[in-house]
C-alpha cells in the first residue's frame, strides 16, 4: 500500500514534491491556501495575509537554463531571465505535463501538523485542513513543508528611532506593487537586496529622488556575463567552485574583487561591502548603476534618526522632505502550523538536517522544502531536495543519529558564518553546487566524473568546467532521464534562440579583424628580428 504524503503548499517547492512523491509511488495531497498554484511568483494587485507578494516588474535573477527542473527543460524560446508571468507559464506547463493539479486541494488552509498518538512506532501526523469554514483531519505518513519563506515581513521599527512620529507613508517591500501614485515624492528604501534595488530602479523613473540606505554595502552584478552569457551560466561550474573552495580567503576576495569591479568600481558608487571577505549574496541589478550615475538615486549609510520629515544618517547627513520609506528589511520564518519545537530558528541557526530534517524526531517521515538561500537558482535545489526526502520517506535512504545530524547543524551553521556573515539575511545561505552535489549523493545521483571522463570525455569536460546545470543529476541514479546528456550538450542553442531574432546576413568580405591579428603577429616578429640584431655585438 502506498504511503500517504501531505504536500503543503502549491508554489514551486510543492509543485516538484508532487512530481518527486509520484515518480517514487507514494500518494501525495497538496493543500494549498489560495485559488490557484505558484506560491510567491503569481502576481496579485492587492496583499494578502499569510501568503506570498511580490511586485509586478519582478524578473528572475537566474537564468531559464539554471532554474528549469532536470528532467523538463524550458522551451528555447523563452527569454533567458524570465518576467514573473512568464515563469509561472511554466509551472503551469511543468503541471499539466506531469498532471499534478489532480493532488492539489485548493483553498484549504493547514491549520495544524501534530504527530500521531503512535508516532514513535508508525511516524505519522495527523493534519488538520479547513476549507469553507468546515475542519476536517486527517492522517498521513509523511508531510512535505512546502509553505515557503516570504510570507511574514521583518520590520525593524526598534532600529529606527523617530519612526513614531514620522508624518509620512512607511511600507514593507511585500507591499509595493508598482510606481504608481510615487510620482514627485522624495523616497527612501531602506536595505540593499535585490528587492531593495529592484524598488529603488523602478521608483527613480517617477519620483523627484530615491535615496537607499545601506548598513554593509553590497556587490552589484549584471545578468549579462562573458560574451553576454548569464551570469550564472559562467559563475556556477564545478572547476570555479572548486577553486573558490580551495584559494585563500585573501585570494578569493582579490579576484571577486577584481572580476566584480571590471563593470563599476564599487568604491566610488558608495556601494563597497563593508566586509569583502564574505561571499555574501550579490545584489543583480543591470540598472542600479546607472540610476546612481544620474542621480536620481544616491547611496547612504545607515539611517540614525528619523524626525517628522526628514532622515538623519550616522555621518551626519540630513534628507530633508522625506514622503515614504520603504523597508525592504526581509522576512522571518513562521510556520504556525507546526509545533515550536519542529522548526527552531534560534540565534539565526536553523536546527534543520541540511536544511530540511528536524534531527530529534523518532522517524524521519517530516522534511521541509525550500527554507533555504542558495547562492544559485533554487529550483533545482529544491527539486533534489524532494527528491532526496521523498527516498527518506519510502525507506530508501537512512538518516545518521540524532546526534549525528545536531553536530552536522552547529558545523554548517560556523561554516555559514564564517563564508555569509551573522545577518539575519544570511541565516539559509548556502554555497550553491556544493549543495546539489551534497544532495544527490545522497541518492545516488551525482555524476561520477573520473568514469566519464573514460567513457564520455566530451560530456565530462561539459560537467566540470560548463554550468552547472540540474541536467546534470539525471545522469545516473534513480529517476534517470535519457535526455540528460542531449540537454547538456544542447543547452547553448537554448540561450541564444530567443536573443537571435535578427539573422544578420553573413559578410562574404575577409574578415577584418582576422587580417589585423596577422599585420599584429608579423609586426611582433619584425620588432623582435629588429630588437635581436640591434643586441647582437657581431651586426
Amino acid at each position: 500500500m502506498a504511503k500517504k504524503v501531505a504536500v503543503i503548499g502549491a508554489g514551486v517547492s510543492g509543485l516538484v514534491s508532487l512530481k518527486c512523491c509520484v515518480d517514487e509511488g507514494l500518494e501525495p495531497t497538496c493543500f494549498e491556501q489560495t485559488e490557484d498554484i505558484g506560491g510567491l511568483w503569481r502576481f496579485k494587485e492587492n496583499v494578502e495575509d499569510g501568503q506570498a507578494s511580490i511586485y509586478q516588474s519582478v524578473i528572475t535573477n537566474t537564468s531559464k537554463e539554471m532554474s528549469c527542473f532536470s528532467d523538463f527543460p524550458m522551451p528555447e524560446d523563452f527569454p533567458n531571465f524570465l518576467h514573473n508571468s512568464k515563469l509561472l507559464e511554466y509551472f503551469r506547463i511543468f503541471a499539466r505535463k506531469f498532471d499534478l493539479l489532480k493532488y492539489i486541494q485548493f483553498q484549504t488552509t493547514v491549520l495544524s501538523v501534530k504527530k500521531h498518538l503512535d508516532f514513535s512506532s508508525s511516524g505519522q501526523w495527523e493534519v488538520v485542513t479547513e476549507r469553507n469554514n468546515k475542519k476536517q483531519s486527517a492522517v498521513f505518513d509523511a508531510v512535505m513543508v512546502c509553505s515557503g519563506h516570504h510570507i511574514l515581513p521583518h520590520i525593524p521599527l526598534e532600529s529606527f528611532p523617530g519612526i513614531e512620529r514620522f508624518k509620512g507613508q512607511y511600507l514593507h517591500s511585500r507591499q509595493y506593487k508598482h510606481p504608481e501614485g510615487f510620482e514627485g515624492k522624495h523616497i527612501l528604501v531602506i536595505g540593499l537586496g535585490n528587492s531593495a534595488s529592484d524598488i529603488a530602479v523602478e521608483l527613480s523613473k517617477k519620483a523627484a529622488q530615491v535615496f537607499i540606505s545601506t548598513r554593509h554595502g553590497s556587490w552589484v552584478m549584471s545578468r549579462i556575463s562573458e560574451d553576454g552569457y548569464p551570469w550564472d551560466m559562467v559563475f556556477h561550474s564545478r572547476f570555479r567552485s572548486m577553486l573558490r573552495n580551495v584559494l585563500p580567503q585573501t585570494i578569493r576576495k582579490w579576484i571577486m574583487e577584481q572580476q566584480i569591479d571590471r563593470w563599476f568600481n564599487h568604491e566610488n558608487y558608495g556601494l563597497e561591502p563593508q566586509n569583502k571577505y564574505l561571499m555574501k549574496e550579490p545584489v543583480l541589478n543591470d540598472d542600479l548603476p546607472s540610476r546612481i550615475l544620474y542621480g536620481t538615486i544616491k547611496v547612504k549609510p545607515r539611517v540614525k534618526e528619523l524626525t517628522e520629515t526628514s532622515a538623519i544618517f550616522e555621518d551626519g547627513t540630513v534628507e530633508e522632505e522625506i514622503d515614504v520609506i520603504v523597508f525592504a528589511t526581509g522576512y522571518t520564518f513562521s510556520f504556525p502550523f507546526l509545533e515550536d519545537s519542529l522548526v527552531k530558528v534560534e540565534d539565526k541557526m536553523v536546527s534543520l538536517y541540511k536544511y530540511m530534517f528536524p534531527p530529534h524526531l523518532e522517524k524521519s517521515t517530516l522534511a521541509c522544502i525550500g527554507l533555504i538561500q542558495p547562492l544559485g537558482s533554487i529550483f533545482p535545489t529544491v527539486e533534489l531536495q524532494a527528491r532526496w526526502a521523498t527516498r527518506v520517506f519510502k525507506g530508501l535512504c537512512t538518516l545518521p543519529s540524532g546526534s549525528t545530524m545536531m553536530a552536522d547543524i552547529i558545523k554548517r551553521n560556523e561554516k555559514r558564518i564564517d563564508l555569509f556573515g551573522k545577518s539575519l539575511s544570511q541565516t539559509l545561505q548556502t554555497n550553491y553546487v556544493d549543495y546539489l552535489d551534497e544532495l544527490a549523493l545522497e541518492i545516488g545521483a551525482k555524476p561520477d566524473l573520473l568514469s566519464l571522463l573514460l567513457k564520455d570525455p566530451k560530456l565530462a569536460v561539459k560537467l566540470y568546467f560548463g554550468p552547472c546545470n540540474s541536467y546534470q543529476y539525471r545522469l545516473i541514479g534513480p529517476g534517470q532521464w535519457k535526455g540528460a546528456r542531449s540537454a547538456i550538450l544542447t543547452q547553448k542553442q537554448r540561450i541564444l534562440k530567443p536573443l537571435k531574432t535578427r539573422a544578420p546576413k553573413a559578410s562574404s568580405d575577409f574578415p577584418i579583424s582576422f587580417l589585423l591579428k596577422i599585420l599584429g603577429l608579423l609586426a611582433i616578429v619584425v620588432a623582435f628580428f629588429f630588437s635581436f640584431n640591434g643586441s647582437n655585438p657581431s651586426a
